[in-house]
């Protein structure tokens, strides 16, 4: 396993996760005094049999893919699209699937869905370059029927059970677009890239075949331990349900622990980039240990700057890079025109 560090487009040698890095201070997670209990669990004894379940399901329902070209967000160097497909539970969810113009194969690029209600497709530089998903999983804009997620709410809803936790739903979401993404012949199998947050990496764990992963912010990693230590939504809404039902406690904690990446990420074989936030105590070394020490492929750091182009530019080189692509920077020099600049 390798671990490299990313800075301001500079790659550099990063010490063994779990040692601090002496040029940025360490944050440490410490629980305030708060009147909501803390979820707490460990690895799930039927954690496997948990996820083993969801590919039983979608194996045994049909995608029924639908795709409708959109007029309206197609351009001469790409076609959108809207795909239906049919989920876990024959739930009806959808994606934005942009196509470059040209003779494919074509590297391809999905994106995890986020803690949002509305989806929209990739940035026009992405789609200039890479086959494109990004996905509506239920209860998001475009997939909220039956289900309309509550901002918020969403998070805690069905919490009590990781059966009726509605991300077991979303994460089967996640894997079902990635089927009908992948199976296109417009997409070049040895060039699959993964983005988002840490759900990233439980689809890349669950589906073989992508080459890079990019975390660009860690979320279901330790969420439980997470939100006792902050009082900033999302993470609110677990603190907020605990006031509420505390009895829970102990449940909660364990219907979190399927989804967190830590115990799947061993069976990764794919590039990851983690985003590091060191103004977070999310983004210490500490805190990430138990996750990077868990990973047998290659692992960049990136420690993210808080300006927005920098930032992306160093990430899109990253993955442009992993997935043989000339990167696209938004970061432009300023120009001499006259002899008044």
């Amino acid at each position: 396993m390798t671990h490299k560090h990313e800075s301001d487009f500079q790659t550099q040698a990063v010490p063994q996760a779990g040692v601090t890095d002496s040029t940025a201070p360490a944050a440490t997670i410490r629980a305030p005094e708060r009147d909501a209990p803390q979820a707490r669990s460990g690895r799930p004894g039927d954690l496997d049999a948990w996820w083993d379940a969801i590919d039983d399901e979608l194996s045994a329902l049909p995608a029924n893919p639908e795709f409708e070209r959109q007029a309206l967000q197609s351009t001469d160097f790409a076609t959108m699209y809207r795909v239906r497909m049919t989920s876990v539970g024959n739930y009806p969810i959808a994606a934005w699937l942009s196509i470059p113009t040209g003779e494919g194969p074509f590297p391809v690029v999905i994106a995890t869905p986020g803690y949002g209600s509305v989806v929209t497709p990739s940035h026009y530089d992405m789609r200039q370059r890479f086959v494109t998903m990004t996905i509506m999983s239920r209860g998001q804009r475009g997939a909220d029927k039956p289900y309309a997620a509550a901002y918020p709410g969403h998070l805690t809803e069905g919490i009590a059970s990781p059966d009726t936790y509605v991300f077991r739903g979303v994460v089967a979401d996640l894997i079902r677009a990635y089927e009908v993404l992948t199976a296109l012949p417009e997409v070049d199998p040895d060039q699959i890239g993964i983005t988002g947050n840490d759900m990233a990496l439980l689809l890349a764990a669950r589906r073989p075949g992508a080459r890079a992963v990019q975390v660009t912010a860690t979320f279901w990693y330790r969420l439980a331990e997470l939100a006792a230590s902050t009082e900033a939504y999302p993470y609110e809404e677990i603190n907020d349900y605990l006031r509420t039902y505390p009895d829970d406690r102990d449940a909660v904690g364990r219907t979190l622990a399927y989804l967190d990446p830590h115990y799947q990420i061993g069976r990764i074989a794919a590039n990851v980039q983690i985003n590091r936030d060191r103004e977070s105590a999310a983004g210490d070394d500490a805190w990430l240990a138990d996750l990077v020490t868990s990973i047998n492929s290659d692992i960049t750091y990136y420690d993210i700057t808080h300006e927005g182009q920098t930032d992306h530019d160093a990430n899109d080189a990253w993955l442009s890079g992993q997935l043989g692509v000339e990167p696209s920077p938004r970061l432009w020099q300023t120009q001499e025109i006259g002899p008044w600049s």
